[in-house]
């Protein structure tokens, strides 16, 4: 099984993907997947993050199957 990870907006263009998979077990929360997946770059303190389209905190943890997506804050005016 594996943790598929989403990159939203901005982020799709910094990572140079929109997705990306992760084998279950290499991550056991969200913080986890996003140093396994982000090469090594620090995670932005104000990144939006969710599993299964529900928000979520870094430290949540991650299942099997789950969908972990990352997104920049939306902002507007």
């Amino acid at each position: 099984m594996t943790i598929q990870v989403r990159f939203f907006a901005s982020l799709r263009e910094r990572m140079g993907r929109a997705d990306a998979e992760l084998e279950a077990g290499a991550a056991n929360t969200v913080g986890e997947v996003w140093a396994a997946v982000a090469g090594g770059e620090a995670m932005p303190d104000n990144l939006l993050m969710a599993i299964n389209q529900d928000y979520v905190q870094a430290h949540a943890s991650v299942a099997d199957g789950d969908e972990v997506a990352f997104f920049p804050p939306v902002t507007g005016g």
